[in-house]
């Protein structure tokens, strides 16, 4: 979903965020349903490191893109490109003494992961919600 040109970059950032944190809450409840699963090693999706990177690049080249402080940055056609392009990495994350069927999850664990990925998902839903009141504000011109 290209929204460049359309919507600031705290719009992409937030719409990035949600897709992430929806398929982070699809491995974790995976994980919770496999919790009985013999050999069975959890799963997350490992995605902040990588979005941080993504916003820094993407702060860097508009600055790159000015002579003076001062003036405003030309908007870069690829600048929430690099957004999008995240994707994050799944990694395992097997505890340090599996059952004895081999299988790595520890419910508790993982519902302290659902319940922290979904606070942060909800949230994001917030605050994008918030950046579409503002633009919806400023097209109507009136509080």
């Amino acid at each position: 979903m290209e929204i460049d040109g359309i919507f600031n970059s705290t719009v992409g950032l937030l719409g990035k965020s949600i897709d992430l944190r929806a398929k982070n809450q699809n491995l974790i409840s995976s994980n919770v349903a496999n919790a009985e699963t013999p050999n069975f090693v959890p799963k997350t999706l490992a995605f902040e490191q990588e979005l941080q990177g993504a916003m820094k690049s993407r702060q860097s080249a508009q600055h790159a893109s000015t002579r003076n402080p001062r003036h405003i940055p030309v908007r870069n056609a690829g600048a929430n490109s690099s957004i999008q392009a995240v994707t994050g990495t799944v990694i395992e994350t097997p505890t340090k003494t599996p059952g004895k069927d081999g299988n790595a999850v520890e419910l508790e664990d993982e519902m302290s992961k659902l319940a922290e990925n979904q606070i942060m998902f909800n949230a994001s839903v917030q605050m994008l919600n918030k950046e579409f009141d503002r633009l919806r504000i400023a097209i109507r011109g009136t509080l």
